[in-house]
C-alpha cells in the first residue's frame, strides 16, 4: 500500500539521511520534504492524505512546542513523530504529553529508525529502549495544558512570547505593528484561554513551551 510521509527538517544532510531511512522502511512511499515548519504545515493543509509526519523541532521558524501542539490539534489523525538532536528525558516526556506518536533521537542507528517508523505506522508509540524507563508515565497536566495552548491564535502566541520577554503593551504594539487596544484584547484572551490571572502566570506558562538554548523546537496557529 502506498504511504505518504512528510519529513520536516532544516538540515539538508539529515533530510537526505531520513529520506533514505523512510524508503527502506516503506519502499513504495511518497515522500514530501520541507525545510521549515510553515511549509510543512501548508503541505499538510493542502493534502491531508499524509500517513506520517517526521518533525524536527529546531527549525528557523520554530517556536518551542507549538508546532507539535498545533499539528496534533488540527490534524488529530496524523501521527507526528519528533526527530530531535536531544534525548533529554524531560523533553521527550513533554513531547509525548503534547501528543507526539514517538520520539526518535537523531543519534539512533538507521536500522532502529526503520523499526521505529514501522511500529508507528502500525499504530504504536515509539521510544528508544534507553528512554522507556526514564519516562515512567505521561504528565496529565501536559495534556491539559496542550489543549489550552491549542486554542491560541498565532498572533496571541506572538503576544505571549513578547510577555515572556518582559515587554510592555506599548512595546508589543510597536513590535507587532498593532494598536495597544488590540494588544490588551489579546492579553485578556490569553489569560482566559490559559486559565491565568496575571502576566507572571502567563510567563510561567510561556516558559513551558520553549526549550532551553541547548535543546530544540516548533510553532502554532493562524488567526
Amino acid at each position: 500500500m502506498d504511504m505518504k510521509i512528510l519529513i520536516a527538517d532544516d538540515h539538508p544532510l539529515f533530510r537526505d539521511a531520513m529520506q533514505s531511512v523512510v524508503r527502506r522502511a516503506v519502499a513504495d512511499s511518497e515522500i514530501v520534504i520541507c525545510n521549515d515548519f510553515s511549509s510543512a504545515e501548508q503541505a499538510i493543509v493542502n493534502d491531508q492524505d499524509f500517513d506520517l509526519a517526521l518533525l524536527d523541532l529546531h527549525m528557523p521558524d520554530g517556536d518551542g512546542y507549538f508546532g507539535l501542539i498545533h499539528l496534533r490539534n488540527h490534524f488529530p489523525t496524523l501521527p507526528v513523530v519528533i526527530v530531535s538532536g536531544t534525548d533529554d528525558p524531560a523533553v521527550v516526556k513533554r513531547c509525548l504529553g503534547f501528543g507526539a506518536s514517538g520520539f526518535v533521537p537523531k543519534t539512533l542507528p538507521p536500522d532502529e529508525m526503520i523499526k521505529a517508523i514501522g511500529l508507528i505506522l502500525d499504530g504504536e508509540i515509539f521510544l528508544p529502549e534507553n528512554l522507556k524507563q526514564a519516562i515512567d508515565k505521561i504528565d496529565e497536566e501536559d495534556r491539559a495544558f496542550a489543549e489550552k495552548v491549542a486554542t491560541l491564535t498565532q498572533q496571541q502566541y506572538r503576544v505571549l512570547c513578547e510577555l515572556n520577554e518582559g515587554r510592555l503593551n506599548k512595546q508589543i504594539a510597536y513590535d507587532l505593528n498593532i494598536s495597544e487596544a488590540t494588544v490588551k484584547a489579546h492579553v485578556t484572551a490569553i489569560f482566559k484561554k490559559l486559565g491565568v490571572i496575571n502576566r507572571t502566570q502567563a510567563v510561567i506558562a510561556a516558559q513551558k513551551l520553549q526549550f532551553t538554548s541547548h535543546l530544540d523546537d516548533s510553532k502554532l496557529q493562524s488567526d
